[in-house]
């Protein structure tokens, strides 16, 4: 892990917006950025239709991503917006619309195939040139997708999902409205802010952690812990709602700069693997993840961080790492997380998702490198939640 004295870089999206009520701002932001927009939705168009209606000057062209996209999905938004001669791409929804809108800015100015940018499956090169303008907006609270420079993907013939990776792939704008997230169902809630907690947490003990994206998590954890449950229980509760898509921004921010953690190394080969809602499996993972790198870091520079977690999760200055996983584990159960058996995941596929998970930059960024008994024992007890 970096520490403070060492050197480091940061990087964020070069303008972001953020409050309630921000959203009616998008008509006039995106035509003083483009003509003909490709706008990238998820499997309904109509809430970004409805924000957009007022673009005087711009010509929209609607392309729906239904679920965690595909290659084949952003393939087609590539070959969709070539035909249209599209200027600019919005990503409006949660991430995975974001991420596939990111990687559609990127194919339209960097004409190799696909693979030679995915990571894993593919290459793993950088594009070269600066994609489309792109305006991110995200509709749900969790994966920060509209400050991170990477879009993940889900490959169908690998069964894996893989990151598309660049600092150029960073938008051009989020606009961030928390009043946009009202409407999620309370399980949508649930699991994106779960998936928002665990990236900040994450992040702020991964090995490449640095004092910016320390402060940030900070922010981030506490905004989390006192109203991931509000949000859920009270879903019209503004305040609550601000603060979990800060925590969302905040965990892009952070992930985008210091990396993420086993938890993500994991959820990348399951969720393609298996059809499992990434904020779910992150869910589920967490308190067993938590617990192996507590116990696999005693005595290393990065301890007293996972003390420090369990200080920002109970808002008490004598809480500890296990106490942590205390409170990890009872707001899992409090809101009615699943455990990876629900999914359809078997003890006998264990083996190849930790073979996956190796390969994956997450797993890489995780402060202790864990054994595969170590692993092993993370995913049975995450196939049941035990505690």
């Amino acid at each position: 892990m970096s520490r403070h004295g060492h050197a480091f870089e940061f990087a964020t999206a070069p303008r972001i917006i953020f409050g309630v009520g921000r959203r009616e701002e998008l008509p006039s932001l995106a035509a003083a950025m483009g003509s003909n927009a490709l706008v990238v939705t998820g499997a309904h168009s109509h809430r970004a239709e409805k924000c957009l209606f007022s673009t005087d000057g711009l010509h929209l062209h609607y392309h729906a991503v239904s679920g965690e996209p595909t290659v084949e999905d952003v393939l087609a938004g590539v070959e969709a917006a070539r035909r249209l001669r599209c200027d600019l791409v919005i990503g409006f929804g949660g991430g995975g619309a974001i991420d596939a809108a990111k990687a559609i800015a990127a194919l339209l100015t960097n004409g190799r195939d696909i693979h030679d940018y995915l990571e894993v499956i593919g290459k793993g090169e950088s594009i070269a040139n600066r994609p489309l303008p792109l305006i991110a907006v995200p509709t749900t609270a969790g994966t920060g997708a509209e400050a991170t420079r990477n879009a993940v993907l889900r490959s169908a013939s690998h069964r894996v999902k893989v990151s598309m990776r660049s600092p150029l792939m960073l938008p051009t704008l989020a606009l961030v409205d928390p009043g946009l997230t009202v409407s999620l169902p309370p399980s949508v809630t649930a699991a994106t802010g779960l998936d928002a907690l665990t990236q900040l947490i994450e992040a702020f003990v991964s090995r490449r952690a640095n004092p910016v994206t320390d402060s940030l998590c900070k922010e981030g954890i506490a905004a989390a812990a006192r109203s991931l449950r509000t949000s859920v229980d009270e879903p019209d509760n503004l305040d609550a709602r601000r603060d979990m898509s800060l925590a969302s921004l905040l965990s892009g921010i952070a992930l985008a700069n210091a990396g993420l953690g086993a938890v993500h190394g994991f959820a990348g080969p399951i969720g393609g693997m298996f059809d499992a809602p990434h904020g779910a499996v992150c869910a589920a993972l967490l308190p067993a993840v938590f617990a192996a790198n507590v116990a696999a870091a005693e005595g290393a520079p990065v301890r007293p961080k996972f003390d420090a977690v369990g200080r920002m999760l109970t808002g008490r200055p004598d809480s500890t790492a296990a106490d942590a996983v205390t409170w990890m584990s009872n707001i899992r159960r409090i809101l009615g997380i699943p455990s990876l058996s629900s999914f359809g995941i078997r003890e006998t596929d264990i083996p190849d998702i930790i073979a996956k998970s190796r390969n994956t930059s997450s797993m890489k960024g995780n402060p202790i490198v864990l054994s595969d008994e170590v692993l092993t024992a993370v995913l049975r007890q995450s196939l049941s939640n035990e505690e």
